[in-house]
């Protein structure tokens, strides 16, 4: 059980997040336990919040998630230990630190659901 995966970045295919994490990503990202999806994106190159899921977590940019792990670990154990996957989302991202996709990874693994953290704008 220790490989499985328990943390999805989604980012939009094409945007300066995609393209910061495909040149220099964070350290974090090797662990098995988290994957990358690059997702297309709408004519503005935003993306939408996903339909399935539950969004536990809305904040501006990933410093927030940084500035704030007890505030990330709370949504994810406050939710209910089944259902869909847990959502986070960041409004805008430019990129994404090893102690921010840490802070997500430490929640993730608080509960038996999946955590998606979907960046719905590179900026």
């Amino acid at each position: 059980m220790a490989d499985e995966v328990k943390l999805i970045i989604q980012v939009p295919h094409g945007s300066s997040i995609d393209l910061y994490l495909k040149a220099d990503p964070p350290a974090a990202i090797a662990d098995v336990r988290v994957i990358v999806e690059h997702l297309g994106a709408g004519a503005d190159g935003k993306l939408l919040p996903p339909e399935a899921g539950e969004v536990v977590l809305s904040v501006p940019s990933p410093e927030a998630l940084r500035r704030e792990p007890g505030q990330v670990t709370a949504a994810v154990s406050g939710a209910d230990a089944s259902g869909p996957p847990l959502v986070i989302l960041v409004d805008g991202a430019e990129e994404l630190r090893d102690d921010e996709v840490g802070t997500l990874l430490d929640a993730a693994l608080q509960t038996d659901r999946i955590v998606i953290l979907r960046i719905l704008e590179g900026t």
